[in-house]
């Protein structure tokens, strides 16, 4: 996936990084056969390098300082860091491993890390060569393992690092302003007035106020984040938008109200969560809401050429809209 976040670098800076994370016997020697990019991530750029004694490892750059991108995910590879000592600390979850990280800007202008490579599939991309009872193993398998991270227990809602907020009515809301404040900034069309939407947001705050526990919450822990092998998640992966608040956010709850973001049965059972509330389903909607106006809102902030995913983005604004009793001004 092609943005302008992806900080790519030159071979010798990679090289430059190999030694200061392995050891100069572990830099790479010869052609450039020795690194590639793994080009399915949508933020951060990532590669996979050979390293001189043949093993194979994977290394995140975080965009370059010069490059605006939204507010929340300012500081998203430090929240990356993270939430993976916390997972590993915590859960049986399968996590990579750090293998070194480095924040100095010395060889490029933003933080990096080295993790080992995952020789497995990625279940986004295999899901749907999959058998159907395999691709429903697979999806109970992530609602067990969201569970099982969401029983992480926080001190305050809000950033995994940072100033938390007491509740979670006032974090949440917080970051709802922040992207549509982003959205006003760089004049991005949601078809619908900005206010309005604020409007919703305010007008159906009250029922965030029965999250009154802070929660590890992994939000974007979707297939394309599960590596599988032999029909078994052996990695999680992609942890920098992470925080504490409501399990209910979480992405595998989406298509309750969003259909055409996959039927979230498995999930759920895997989860173990019955049928949502009414509440709930507010609560859902607004998640929903919160999700759609980042995936609109992002498209420009990573300068996409190509317009599908702000025009299907759309199309799910407007039906979250209806929900909320508002219809299309298209």
């Amino acid at each position: 996936m092609e943005s302008i976040t992806k900080n790519r670098q030159s071979p010798q800076t990679l090289r430059a990084m190999v030694a200061r994370a392995y050891g100069p016997d572990q830099v790479p020697v010869g052609a450039e056969e020795w690194v590639s990019e793994l080009g399915h991530g949508w933020f951060n750029v990532a590669y996979r390098i050979h390293l001189r004694d043949g093993s194979q490892v994977v290394l995140k750059i975080a965009p370059s300082p010069g490059v605006e991108v939204m507010t929340y995910e300012r500081g998203a590879m430090a929240t990356e860091l993270a939430a993976l000592r916390l997972v590993r600390e915590h859960t049986s979850v399968p996590v990579p491993a750090v293998d070194f990280s480095d924040t100095s800007h010395e060889l490029c202008d933003a933080d990096y890390f080295f993790m080992p490579y995952i020789d497995a599939d990625n279940l986004g991309i295999v899901r749907e060569s999959l058998p159907a009872a395999e691709r429903d193993a697979c999806n109970e398998a992530l609602g067990a393992a969201n569970r099982e991270l969401n029983a992480i227990r926080g001190s305050g809602f809000g950033p995994l690092a940072g100033a938390p907020q007491p509740s979670w009515r006032a974090a949440f809301t917080g970051m709802a302003e922040d992207v549509l404040q982003d959205g006003e900034r760089r004049g991005v069309d949601l078809g619908w007035d900005y206010d309005l939407i604020r409007s919703i947001f305010a007008e159906q705050a009250g029922c965030l106020e029965e999250v009154v526990e802070p929660r590890y919450v992994e939000w974007d822990l979707w297939d394309g984040n599960a590596m599988v092998r032999d029909g078994k998640i052996v990695s999680i992966i992609d942890h920098e938008r992470a925080f504490w608040g409501d399990p209910l956010i979480e992405a595998g709850f989406t298509g309750v109200e969003l259909p055409d973001f996959g039927d979230p049965t498995a999930f759920m059972r895997g989860y173990g969560q019955g049928p949502l509330t009414d509440s709930e389903r507010v609560r859902r909607r607004l998640y929903c809401l919160y999700l759609v106006l980042i995936m609109v809102i992002e498209t420009v902030y990573r300068g996409h050429a190509d317009t599908r995913q702000y025009d299907w983005a759309r199309g799910q604004l407007d039906q979250l809209m209806a929900k909320f009793g508002h219809r299309s001004p298209r």
